[in-house]
């Protein structure tokens, strides 16, 4: 073991003294972070209200909108009319169809109609006098007759009695709500319901193998049409769905990412050149990098607002929206990455004497081209997903349909098939930007 004498110990000292003689200000930096870190977030509670915005929010709704996105619901409505038969009635677009036969409705010998809501666990049985709500175990009949609903015996939890109706809760397999002269069942069903034939199609509540048999070499059901043209055609014009026109708007906003991004990048290039204070040794000129931020501080959606007051709402005022913030983004990226490029390759090659162009292309461009490319690339990857955004407030792509599916606040399952298409896409953007980036730089990763 080496023993250090005293000597030693005030040479290493005085040769190092950041190490022994530190200041308070870097002996005590981390836990004054921590400090400030904790009173940055009490703070953060303070000023957002946070205790009362999670008291006051309303959770319940959470679980609804969610099961929404993956299911639909049914709701006959039972009249009970005057000579005490029971008339079953649909909304006039149930996604039953026009004259629905559901197994799950049975007409009893009695007159009563029954209604499995989830298997024999919970049914509605609904007559004249008297209406059976089983679920949970136990049968609770609620009495009709009177002039008002009236539970006999004990009211269970996931009852409600109300001064003209009773509310049973059943969950996510729906729920019931009874008064005097009529039976409202809400059924719930997972899944989506017509999503490939509406209600309307020649192919609508048909078996899959017959449907295949139709298309492959069944008759012809309109003469005029090929079954196969029958069938896209169904799809295509699904209206409860609307394909066809959620692809088209999807590819709109596609499109109005790639033009906006290729126009600003296109117009950010040489005004790039202008703007780099080592490129072109002029103040005037260097002042681009100030329009370059002007460009970036009024927000995509702003320019959008702006466009589609002068344009009209579409996609002419997406792609315009898009193309003025990239100018002023990349523009500002470009400019900086060539005021930090190696000047000894450029001027060498000035040395020979070269023109100013080819200077530019041997000296400059081989060191700017990576930075050019990950940049356009990951901006072009970035405004699918912002042309998604300012399609909501009229600049045409599916935006503007995802905010109206939104705002009905009853078509929950239309909106999470276009967040699933936009996550797709995003994704397959995502993936070819990088594979693309990676092609054209050189480095590539195995």
């Amino acid at each position: 073991m080496t023993v250090i004498d005293a000597n030693r110990m005030n040479e290493i000292e005085a040769r190092y003294p950041e190490y022994f003689h530190s200041s308070l200000r870097r002996r005590f930096s981390g836990l004054m972070v921590l400090i400030a870190t904790l009173l940055y977030s009490l703070y953060a509670v303070w000023f957002f209200d946070l205790p009362r915005l999670f008291a006051e929010a309303h959770w319940e709704r959470v679980g609804i909108y969610l099961s929404q996105w993956v299911s639909y619901d049914v709701q006959p409505e039972f009249r009970i009319q005057d000579n005490g038969s029971i008339e079953v009635r649909y909304p006039r677009f149930s996604p039953l169809g026009d004259n629905p036969r559901p197994d799950w409705l049975v007409n009893n010998p009695d007159g009563s109609v029954t209604l499995s809501i989830s298997g024999a666990s919970r049914t509605v049985t609904v007559s004249k006098s008297v209406t059976i709500v089983t679920a949970h175990g136990v049968s609770v009949p609620v009495d009709v007759s009177s002039g008002a609903p009236k539970v006999v015996g004990p009211v269970p939890g996931w009852m409600t009695v109300y001064d003209d109706n009773v509310l049973a809760d059943l969950g996510f397999a729906g729920d019931v709500s009874i008064s005097v002269d009529r039976v409202k069942v809400r059924k719930r069903f997972i899944g989506w319901a017509n999503f490939i034939f509406d209600t309307q199609s020649s192919f609508f509540d048909k078996p899959f193998s017959e449907v295949v048999g139709l298309i492959v070499s069944g008759p012809r059901i309109k003469p005029e049409q090929s079954n196969v043209s029958l069938a896209f055609d169904d799809i295509w014009n699904n209206s409860e769905w609307q394909h066809g026109d959620v692809w088209t708007k999807l590819f709109q906003t596609i499109v109005m990412a790639f033009l906006g991004t290729l126009l600003g990048a296109l117009a950010a290039f040489p005004l790039a050149f202008l703007a780099a204070r080592n490129i072109t040794p002029n103040r005037l000129l260097n002042l681009l990098k100030r329009f370059f931020d002007f460009l970036r501080s009024v927000d995509m959606l702003i320019w959008a607002l702006f466009l589609t007051r002068a344009f009209g709402p579409g996609p002419l005022a997406g792609s315009g929206a898009i193309f003025l913030t990239e100018t002023g983004t990349l523009g500002k990226l470009y400019s900086e990455g060539l005021e930090n490029i190696d000047n000894k390759p450029r001027e060498g090659i000035k040395s020979t004497g070269a023109q100013t162009v080819l200077v530019h292309r041997y000296g400059i461009m081989p060191q700017i081209v990576p930075v050019i490319v990950s940049q356009t690339l990951y901006q072009w990857e970035s405004n699918v997903r912002g042309a998604t955004i300012i399609g909501a407030v009229g600049a045409g792509g599916i935006g503007l349909k995802l905010w109206e599916a939104m705002r009905t606040n009853a078509n929950w399952e239309n909106v999470a098939y276009m967040v699933i298409l936009i996550l797709i896409v995003v994704f397959l953007f995502d993936a070819a930007s990088n594979a693309l980036r990676h092609r054209l730089m050189g480095s590539r990763t195995h």
